[in-house]
């Protein structure tokens, strides 16, 4: 993307926030130990969006009048040594479309003389403590006052603008894909009964090393897919468990992508579980070719519920009248997350901002278990990319909670769920860009049917 991309995003945003001064921190190296060993550095997603600029310690000020100034470190001869050269701010400041550039130590001062002057500074909400520290010192506000100080107004316009996808970034989040596709066929190769997730986890991460990218987030590699966020890869796999694999790259402009697909580490399928990944894939498929401006992706939730519920029934695992079931979340005790989320720049896409991406203005998540983590519950529209997974799990303390508290026992076999514990868990998820009258599968298409996975 070029200058005039990020100019022409600063200019949307000013139209749709005319009032006070607008200002982005960048974020800062992070220590993982100690101050000179750091995590990767990645840039807070707002400031690469309205700026494409990846560096540490930098800013951004919009101010009333309609200048825009950049502010980035100066290079010194100890930076020169240890990290090589840095383009000057002016440089910096021209790649991103911005015609004032200033040294980062002078910010202070010019966000005191606007204070001076009266003009407001809007900023977006902090989910690093060290950013609200540094708006505090810019501010003269203590630092837990910071996050009630942040603009609604600015967040609503940066979720509106972010939330409907140009072009240019679906074909980043298309380019993330192409990786992804490849680390599941490096995933494939290397399952087989007697090998450590963690090797499973390696062979992925190669492929993403070896095209420049890191890894969108944290993946989940297990065979104990039932835990939702399951990072721990010690396991060793054995022949009867079924691989959960949740993950994505990330490409070189910052977009991610996010799949999840199931592996048996036998090589096949055996009946439940190819019973169960089918009730998975059939909500999958209902909920793609449901997927439009039309619907709410809470109505896309429940389709997939309501798919879910049948299918089990199907099986002996639930029973009754489905509709009641699902109205009551009697599914999820099989299936107790959302639908999915936006996709973006954030694999969780502007979920920093809270739920002002992801629900109407007025409109509270449910507190029934399972719908309240649905992220997103709005209506969908064209140029919305979200996330389509769907899943069945067997969650031991979960089933036992439940259990004893006959919650929804007239929906539920229990006994029969009894006899899937250790069975582990099934998602399948895609990455859907909504279009004027119905939805697209990003990527090159990633193997999900059950033969596909088995050859």
């Amino acid at each position: 993307m070029d200058a005039r991309t990020y100019r022409a995003r600063r200019q949307e945003l000013r139209r749709n926030v005319p009032h006070g001064a607008i200002l982005f921190l960048g974020l800062d190296e992070a220590p993982r130990n100690y101050a000179a060993n750091v995590y990767p550095f990645r840039q807070d997603s707002h400031f690469l969006y309205y700026a494409g600029i990846s560096q540490p310690d930098v800013a951004l000020l919009l101010t009333p009048d309609g200048a825009e100034i950049f502010f980035g470190p100066a290079a010194d001869l100890d930076t020169i040594v240890w990290s090589g050269p840095l383009p000057s701010p002016a440089e910096t400041a021209a790649r991103a479309g911005v015609d004032h550039a200033r040294d980062i130590s002078q910010l202070p001062t010019a966000v005191a003389d606007l204070r001076r002057s009266g003009a407001p500074i809007l900023y977006l909400p902090p989910y690093r403590a060290a950013i609200a520290q540094k708006l505090a010192g810019l501010l003269g506000r203590p630092a837990n006052e910071i996050a009630a100080g942040a603009s609604l107004d600015l967040a609503r316009a940066v979720a509106r603008q972010r939330s409907v996808k140009s072009g240019e970034e679906v074909a980043e989040i298309e380019a993330a894909l192409d990786v992804s596709a490849a680390m599941f066929r490096a995933a494939r190769a290397a399952v087989r009964p007697g090998r450590v997730e963690a090797e499973i986890a390696g062979a992925m991460q190669a492929v993403a090393l070896a095209q420049d990218c890191p890894q969108a987030f944290l993946p989940i590699v297990t065979v104990r897919g039932e835990v939702l966020h399951n990072n721990s890869y010690h396991r060793v796999m054995q022949a009867g468990d079924l691989l959960l694999i949740d993950y994505g790259a990330e490409s070189r402009g910052g977009y991610s992508a996010d799949i999840t697909r199931v592996i048996p580490v036998a090589g096949r399928f055996d009946e439940r579980q190819r019973a169960i990944y089918q009730v998975v894939l059939d909500a999958q498929l209902a909920v793609i070719a449901a997927a439009s401006p039309r619907v709410t992706n809470r109505d896309l939730h429940f389709i997939a519920a309501r798919k879910i519920a049948a299918g089990l029934k199907e099986i002996g695992l639930m029973r009754g009248d489905l509709e009641e079931a699902v109205q009551a979340g009697a599914h999820a005790l099989f299936f107790p997350h959302g639908i999915g989320h936006m996709l973006g720049l954030d694999t969780h896409d502007i979920e920093d901002l809270g739920d002002i991406v992801g629900y109407p203005e007025g409109e509270a998540r449910s507190t029934q278990f399972g719908l309240g983590f649905l992220r997103l519950a709005r209506r969908l529209e064209p140029g919305f990319v979200v996330t389509d997974e769907p899943g069945v799990y067997f969650n031991p303390p979960l089933l036992d909670l439940w259990e004893t508290e006959k919650r929804h026992a007239e929906f539920i076999n229990y006994s029969a769920a009894r006899q899937y514990l250790g069975f582990g868990g099934v998602r399948i998820e895609d990455d859907l860009l909504i279009t004027a009258d119905g939805c697209r599968v990003l990527g090159p298409g990633i193997p999900k049917a059950p033969a596909e996975i088995e050859r």
